[in-house]
């Protein structure tokens, strides 16, 4: 190893914690790097990076004096999104994957992917990057080392997570403990397709990801290190890693009431995040602070509560779709200082994408003067990184090393029917049940079958680290004396008229909702019961300057359709079975 040259501002050996000392010897044996680069997270280091990657091509630079410190990196042309059929959970026992996890034999896992590894860094240079997930001071927090032949992933890395000099500390301190970090290992390899694994090992707290350069295949402290690897973590240590936005309510009376809300793929989770109310709610005084938009990390407190942080630094936001009208606060917080991933740009330079606005773009995604033949301008999963600081919504608490006390859970899908608008579950048990319940619709353009009830428990069907039954299990066991849990609750924005329109406007109506919600949370806002769960009285949901909607459909129970639905979800349930608990059972038989 000592053939390898060394580089940053650690020199050789690059940290005092011998395990991962020799981590990294053994990583740069197999690889052969041309050198070695410890990264400090320094503004210097980032700026040279930039620098590098501007002369080589892999950024580009946009207009700076519309858009300061972005950039925009095209990445290959089949390397645009997760790779979930070459995603493996590898535990020992099969069983404990779960039938919501590919699996693969440790031993083999192993084999097959470092014989890929195996020299793929000659000519390149390894960065071994150290990083924190959650506030560096937290004892909420875990912390990483990734390491990868990437500066691209090493610029996001830094805006994703708390990297750099003070995340090695923190590890070199609690290793002198005895305590693990999470070890990643990342190349892009030579971005073939049919060799895109990423291998996941919980029990060793271990990544492996190879033939990817894109977004969370290749930041390996996002879905990889953050849900599936921490649940597991979570669920030995006693408590949750969720894939859910946290947000904070502030009512007239300067009272802050924290929502964990998880929603799959195209249900407005980045919308809720960083909502703006109703001009009549803002005139009284209600506020919303951002606190994350995408993963929740949950530990239960001395006081009973269940107490959150975010654990990424920053917000790793699709592109299309993200507009003044559909999001003022993430247009505004990519204004400066931010990564762009797959996005066209205008003649004069600037990021673009469909729904933005009605400029017409000049090149594409691909680097190709734009033509409507080839497709979409942007790709339909390009991304914007950028520090959640910038976000105008920002919360300070988010820094908070105790975190955040959670009030109430929300769970939602996109359903055109059957859904109402809003419902609360009895109890905790019948909680887990709605959220193990969760399901969206699909549509023709996404699946060729409109109405595809895809069932996505807690909006965790990716990222679940192991079996679904032990983790509804695991959920269950938080509902112990002394506990103050949350109230949890069910929305949906999506359900439709006869004429396929929207019975609800959404976006920062939807602050009527969580109106509801925390007046039920405070005691103040009556239910009555139904058979899905308790639903807001007749005139319980806010309707002051809100006209034309049908309140009445929004909260139609249909008998018969819900009977249905219950025998649907009794039959994932036994897809689980023997490990799906028999309290969600008999929650979903009520």
């Amino acid at each position: 190893m000592n053939a390898v040259p060394q580089q940053g501002a650690n020199a050789t050996p690059g940290t005092r914690l011998p395990s991962l000392r020799q981590w990294v010897d053994e990583v740069a044996a197999l690889t052969r790097p041309d050198r070695i680069v410890w990264c400090d997270g320094s503004d210097a280091e980032d700026a040279a990076l930039k620098e590098a990657m501007l002369a080589d091509g892999t950024l580009i630079a946009l207009n700076q004096d519309t858009h300061p410190g972005c950039f925009l990196h095209r990445s290959h042309p089949d390397d645009v999104a997760r790779v979930e059929h070459l995603t493996f959970v590898c535990h020992q026992d099969r069983e404990d994957s779960g039938p919501n996890n590919h699996w693969m034999a440790p031993a083999e896992a192993h084999a097959k992917i470092d014989a890929l590894f195996d020299g793929c860094m000659q000519g390149r240079t390894l960065y071994v990057v150290p990083y924190c997930m959650g506030p560096i001071d937290s004892p909420l927090s875990r912390c990483g080392v990734e390491i990868t032949d990437s500066p691209y992933v090493v610029a996001n890395m830094r805006l994703m997570t708390r990297m750099g000099a003070a995340a090695l500390a923190r590890i070199e301190r609690e290793g002198a403990e005895g305590k693990p970090f999470v070890r990643g290992l990342h190349s892009t390899g030579e971005l073939d397709p049919d060799r895109r694994y990423i291998m996941h090992f919980p029990e060793e707290l271990t990544i492996k990801s190879y033939g990817s350069g894109y977004g969370g295949n290749a930041l390996l402290g996002k879905k990889c290190h953050a849900l599936r690897i921490a649940s597991h973590q979570a669920r030995h240590e006693g408590w949750l890693a969720e894939h859910m936005l946290i947000v904070g309510i502030e009512n007239p009376q300067g009272e802050v009431h924290y929502v964990a809300a998880a929603f799959p793929s195209a249900c407005g989770k980045t919308n809720l995040a960083m909502l703006i109310p109703p001009e009549s709610y803002r005139e009284k005084g209600w506020k919303v602070w951002t606190v994350g938009d995408d993963i929740c990390w949950m530990h239960p407190g001395e006081d009973g509560r269940l107490w959150a942080i975010n654990p990424e630094a920053g917000f790793f936001g699709v592109a299309p779709g993200t507009s003044e009208k559909s999001n003022p606060n993430a247009l505004a917080s990519i204004q400066r200082d931010t990564i762009f991933t797959n996005v066209a740009v205008t003649d004069d330079n600037q990021p673009w994408w469909e729904g933005l606005d009605d400029r017409v773009p000049a090149i594409d995604w691909q680097g190709r003067p734009y033509d409507p033949a080839n497709g979409p301008a942007a790709h339909p999963n390009s991304r914007f990184t950028v520090s959640a600081r910038q976000c105008p919504t920002y919360s300070p608490h988010t820094e908070n090393p105790q975190g955040v006390p959670i009030s109430a859970i929300v769970f939602g899908g996109r359903r055109a029917s059957l859904v109402p608008l809003v419902f609360q579950a009895r109890d905790w048990a019948h909680g887990v049940m709605v959220g193990a319940a969760m399901a969206s619709e699909t549509t023709a353009a996404a699946t060729g079958a409109v109405g595809v009830v895809r069932r996505d428990p807690m909006a965790m069907k990716p990222f679940c680290g192991y079996h679904f039954g032990d983790y509804f299990r695991h959920w269950l066991s938080f509902d112990r004396p002394g506990a103050r849990l949350p109230a949890i609750f069910h929305v949906n924005w999506f359900r439709k008229d006869d004429d396929g329109r929207f019975l609800w406007p959404g976006f920062g109506e939807n602050m009527r909702v969580l109106e509801w919600i925390i007046g039920r949370v405070r005691g103040e806002a009556a239910a009555v019961d139904s058979p899905v769960g308790l639903l807001p009285e007749a005139d319980g949901i806010n309707r002051d300057g809100l006209d034309g909607v049908d309140f009445e459909q929004l909260f139609e129970i249909d008998a018969e359709g819900w009977s249905s639905e219950f025998a649907a979800i009794r039959s994932y349930l036994d897809e689980l079975q023997p490990r799906a608990p028999e309290a969600i059972v008999s929650a979903a038989g009520r």
